[in-house]
């Protein structure tokens, strides 16, 4: 079968022939149609990610969607080394989620995980109720983008939105954002526009970046929560530094509370039980992601190819 295929750490993966799976066990094989290009998929590829293959060669893809006797599903984390980039895979059946009539394969395979984020952030690990105050930090993004979709359909009574991108900003009023705030400009204007907004009140924050804009927002939001309701910041990614400066006293001395959401600390069950309302709400209220599709054969060329408009999902054939 055709596949995407790493030979070497560190360099594209190429368009080739790979052994065909095997389902054994509880495994299924699949029928692969979709599979997106996510950084996580990168960083395995290059070797970096603590997840990565531990033998060459491999196939790429985190995960994707397909068929199963006929069926249509969306599926994560294939056995190694078998990806979702490939005309089959093999999974095991307990990794599948049935995807809803009227729902694209390139759209689903685009939206599960980078939706799912902000979902499983608002719903499992902080609870949100409606009408609280939602801060996005690297709300620009992809996943930026869909988490003011999301806290606005769940019923968030205002929602801040930051980053770098000018454009991205403007747009994201059309998508829910009742106040925008950038990143570009000056630090002390910066941190007086953050302060203003945590003195008015702000429930949850979904940090998408870290680094300094997460300092920012940590000691804007420990300088005016002492006497209110804590602030819950929940780390989900980190495309702004992998690390900060976190003085002891910002905690001690406010009502914040850290929280991360990944795959480490929801569980499994929940988070495909995320993707599925992820999917139904794609079709009944119409969330938005605009997926660049293009054929699995042009992978190699296509691999370093980073935007934050649009995600890359390769399809068969």
């Amino acid at each position: 079968m055709k596949a995407a295929i790493v030979t070497e750490l560190g360099k594209p993966p190429v368009y080739a022939d790979f052994d065909e799976p095997e389902p054994s066990g509880d495994e299924v094989l699949i029928d692969v149609s979709a599979a997106p290009l996510s950084h996580v998929t990168r960083y395995r590829a290059s070797g970096t990610h603590y997840s990565s293959a531990g033998s060459l060669p491999f196939v790429v893809g985190l995960d994707g969607v397909g068929r199963h006797n006929g069926k249509r599903v969306y599926f994560v984390l294939p056995r190694a080394p078998f990806g979702s980039m490939a005309e089959r895979t093999v999974v095991k059946a307990s990794q599948l989620v049935p995807l809803p009539d009227g729902l694209d394969d390139a759209t689903a395979a685009a939206i599960a995980i980078p939706a799912m984020s902000s979902w499983a952030a608002l719903t499992v690990r902080t609870k949100m109720t409606a009408g609280q105050v939602v801060l996005v930090n690297g709300a620009t993004g992809i996943s930026g983008r869909l988490a003011v979709q999301i806290a606005k359909l769940l019923g968030a009574g205002k929602i801040i939105a930051t980053g770098r991108d000018p454009a991205m900003l403007q747009a994201l009023a059309t998508l829910g954002a009742d106040v925008t705030l950038s990143l570009l400009q000056d630090g002390a204007a910066l941190d007086e526009a953050l302060q203003k907004q945590f003195g008015n009140g702000v429930d949850i924050v979904l940090d998408y970046l870290w680094g300094e804009s997460a300092e920012r927002l940590l000691a804007a939001a420990a300088k005016t929560s002492k006497d209110a309701k804590p602030v819950r910041f929940v780390q989900i990614g980190s495309s702004g530094g992998a690390n900060i400066c976190l003085p002891a006293t910002t905690i001690r001395s406010s009502g914040l509370e850290l929280i991360g959401c990944g795959m480490g600390s929801i569980r499994f069950p929940q988070m495909l039980s995320t993707i599925a309302d992820v999917f139904t709400a794609t079709l009944s209220r119409g969330l938005k992601i605009e997926p660049k599709i293009l054929p699995l054969a042009k992978i190699e060329g296509n691999w370093a190819m980073t935007t934050t408009a649009t995600r890359t999902v390769f399809v068969a054939g």
